[in-house]
C-alpha cells in the first residue's frame, strides 16, 4: 500500500510538473514570438519612416547596424537593392513573395515560411514606400527559441528542484499515511485511533474477530471432546481421507506399535501393511461397508470400515473401528462348550432315571429289588437337581446385573456355618473339619460367599481319604491381605490339571466325581464369585499330599466400596 501511495503521488507530482512545464513553455514561446513579431513590425515601421525622408542607399546600411533583424530593401519591380544578411546581387526577384505582394497591394504584408537563403524558418514583415519600393524586415523563429532558452534553463532547474522535493514529500506523506495503518491492533480494532474513514472496516474486523473467537472456542471444545472420547477408548479408531491418515487414537497406535507422528499426515500404509486392513479400505473407498475379523498379536479384532461422504455423496474418506473381540469369542466358545456340557450332564441322569423307570414300568424288576431301583432314581434325581441349581447359580454370577445384595459379611462366621452344615457328611467319611482364624468383615454378596466357601470345603471332603482333615482358615496374611484358605490332606491334584480345574464341568477324576455326585461346576462358581468380589484365587496342590485353595480379598482399601 505504501508503495502504491508513493508511486501514485510521485506520478501525479511528475505529471503536474511536466504539464506545468509544457504549458509554461508554450506560453513563453507564444509570448516571445508575439514580442518578436511586434519588434519586427516596429523596426519595419521605423525604417520606412526614415527611408521616406532620406536617401535609402546612403543611410540604409548604417541604420541596419543597430537593428538585430534582417532588412531587405526591394525596388518596385522586385529587384533586391539591399539585404543585410545576404549579397543582394545573387538574390532572385522578390516581387512574387507573399509578403511583398501583400505590401504592394495593401501597404503591409507578413508571412512565416522557410528561408532558403538563411536555411531557417523566418517571419517576414513588409511595408510599401511612397515611391513603390518595399522595405522588408525578417527575424528567424530560432532566435525566439534562443531567447526562450535563457529563461527556460532557470525554469527547468526550478521545476527539477520542485519535482525532487515533491517526490521526497510524496514518500514522507506515504509513510505518514501508512504508519497509522501499520500500527493498527487488529486484536482490539475498536481501540485504534486511526482515520475516521477506517471506522466501518474496524467495526467489521471486530465483529469478525468475535465470530472467529467463538468458532475457535467451539472447535477447541469439539476437539477436546473428540480427544477425550477417542483417547480413552479401549478400541482402535482411525480416520483417513483417500490419501493420508487424519486421526488415530492411542488404542490404535498401541495395537499397531507405532507413534502418532509416524502416521498422521502419511499414507495408511504407515499404520499397517496388514492385507485385511487394505481390503477393508478398498471396500470402503468403493462405497461399501466392510466388517472382517483379523488376528493381531495373538488376539482377535473386528475391523469395521465405513465410508465418509460429503454433502454431494462423494466419498472423501473412511472411518475404521478396530474392536477387540477376543473375550467375546472366548465367551462365545465357552457358551457353546457350556451348552454342550450342560446338555451332556443333564442327559446322563435323565437317561438313568428314564431307564430305571422304564424297567420298573415293564415289570422287569423283582419286588425285592424295587427299593434299590427307586433309590437309584432318587439319587439321579438329586444329582439332576443339584446340577440345575449349580447352573442357575453360575448363570446369576455370569450376568452380574447388580441384583445381588451387597452387605457387611463376617467370613469367619460363614466358615463356621459351612462347617456345621458339612459336619455330618464329614463324620460319615471320618474326616475332621476345623475352623480357625480371626473375624474378617467384608462388603459382599453373603449367599455367594457362602457358596464359595461351601464348594471349597465340599470338594476338600469329596476328594479326601478316610480319616483325613480339612482346615478352614480366616484372617490376614503377612502382606495384610484378608484371606479365606481351605486346605486338606486328600488325594491332591496333578500339575497338568491345576490350570483347568476352575473351568466349567472339568473333572480331574470323572469316575470319582460320579461316585461322589459332583457336577463339575463347584470350582467354577468359586471362580466367578471371586471375580464378583474382586478377589484372587491361588492353588497349591501335590498328588497324595493334599490341596490348599486360598481366596485373597486384598486389603480393606481394595475391597471396601
Amino acid at each position: 500500500m505504501k508503495k502504491k501511495i508513493f508511486f501514485n503521488a510521485s506520478i501525479l507530482v511528475i505529471l503536474s510538473v511536466v504539464i506545468s512545464f509544457i504549458a509554461m513553455s508554450r506560453l513563453m514561446y507564444h509570448g516571445t514570438l508575439d514580442d518578436m513579431k511586434e519588434a519586427v513590425r516596429d523596426d519595419c515601421l521605423f525604417l520606412r519612416n526614415v527611408l521616406e525622408e532620406t536617401d535609402a542607399e546612403l543611410y540604409l546600411e548604417k541604420l541596419c547596424d543597430g537593428i538585430k533583424s534582417r532588412v531587405t530593401y526591394i525596388d518596385e519591380d522586385g529587384t533586391v537593392i539591399y539585404d543585410s544578411a545576404a549579397d543582394s546581387e545573387n538574390m532572385s526577384n522578390h516581387s512574387g513573395r507573399p509578403e511583398v505582394s501583400s505590401a504592394e497591394s495593401a501597404g503591409v504584408g507578413s508571412e512565416v515560411r522557410y528561408s532558403t537563403t538563411l536555411d531557417e524558418q523566418t517571419f517576414y514583415y513588409a511595408m510599401v514606400l511612397s515611391d513603390g519600393s518595399v522595405i522588408r524586415v525578417a527575424r528567424t523563429t530560432d532566435s525566439v527559441l534562443r531567447s526562450m532558452v535563457s529563461g527556460l534553463v532557470l525554469m527547468c532547474v526550478i521545476l527539477l528542484v520542485i519535482g525532487v522535493l515533491a517526490v521526497i514529500l510524496a514518500g514522507k506523506t506515504a509513510q505518514r499515511l501508512v504508519r497509522p495503518l501499520n500500527r493498527l491492533d487488529l486484536n482490539r480494532p475498536l481501540e485504534n485511533k486511526a482515520y475516521e474513514e477506517l471506522s466501518p472496516l474496524l467495526v467489521r474486523i471486530d465483529k469478525q474477530n468475535r465470530q472467529i473467537k467463538t468458532q475457535m472456542e467451539q472447535l477447541k471444545k469439539n476437539q477436546e471432546e473428540y480427544v477425550a472420547i477417542t483417547e480413552h477408548m479401549k478400541d482402535g479408531l482411525i480416520v483417513t481421507n483417500k490419501k493420508v491418515v487424519l486421526s488415530i487414537n492411542h488404542a490404535a497406535t498401541e495395537l499397531f506399535g507405532i507413534e502418532r507422528e509416524e502416521c498422521i499426515g502419511h499414507d495408511i500404509i504407515t499404520v499397517s501393511r496388514n492385507e485385511v486392513l487394505r481390503e477393508v479400505l478398498e471396500s470402503v473407498f468403493s462405497g461399501r461397508e466392510k466388517e472382517v475379523p483379523v488376528d493381531i498379536g495373538g488376539r482377535t479384532y473386528q475391523l469395521i470400515g465405513n465410508p465418509v461422504c460429503d454433502e454431494h455423496g462423494t466419498i472423501t474418506g473412511a472411518v475404521i473401528f478396530i474392536m477387540d473381540v477376543t473375550e467375546k469369542q472366548k465367551a462365545e466358545m465357552m457358551r457353546r462348550e457350556f451348552s454342550a456340557n450342560v446338555s451332556h450332564e443333564l442327559k446322563t441322569p435323565l437317561m438313568s432315571i428314564s431307564g430305571y423307570a422304564e424297567i420298573m414300568k415293564n415289570g422287569m424288576v423283582r419286588p425285592e429289588d424295587m427299593k434299590k431301583f427307586a433309590g437309584r432314581i432318587f439319587s439321579e434325581a438329586n444329582r439332576l437337581s443339584t446340577l440345575v441349581e449349580d447352573i442357575i447359580k453360575l448363570s446369576r454370577l455370569d450376568e452380574d446385573d447388580g441384583s445381588l445384595p451387597m452387605e457387611d459379611t463376617d467370613l469367619l462366621k460363614i466358615a463356621g456355618e459351612v462347617s456345621e452344615r458339612l459336619v455330618m457328611r464329614a463324620a460319615s467319611e471320618q474326616i475332621q473339619v476345623e475352623v480357625s482364624g480371626t473375624s474378617i468383615v467384608i462388603e459382599g454378596a453373603r449367599q455367594v460367599l457362602y457358596e464359595m466357601i461351601y464348594n471349597l470345603c465340599d470338594n476338600a471332603i469329596k476328594y479326601n481319604h478316610v480319616g483325613g482333615h480339612v482346615w478352614i482358615t480366616v484372617g490376614e496374611n503377612t502382606e495384610g491381605h484378608r484371606i479365606v484358605s481351605v486346605r486338606d490332606d486328600g488325594i491332591g491334584i496333578a500339575k497338568e490339571h491345576q490350570d483347568r480345574i476352575f473351568e466349567r464341568f472339568y473333572r480331574v477324576d470323572k469316575s470319582h466325581s460320579k461316585e461322589t455326585g459332583g457336577t463339575g461346576l463347584g470350582l467354577s462358581i468359586v471362580k466367578h464369585g471371586a471375580i464378583l468380589h474382586g478377589a484372587a484365587l491361588s492353588l497349591q496342590s501335590e498328588p497324595g499330599k493334599g490341596t490348599e485353595i486360598t481366596i485373597d480379598f486384598g486389603t480393606a482399601a481394595d475391597t471396601d466400596r
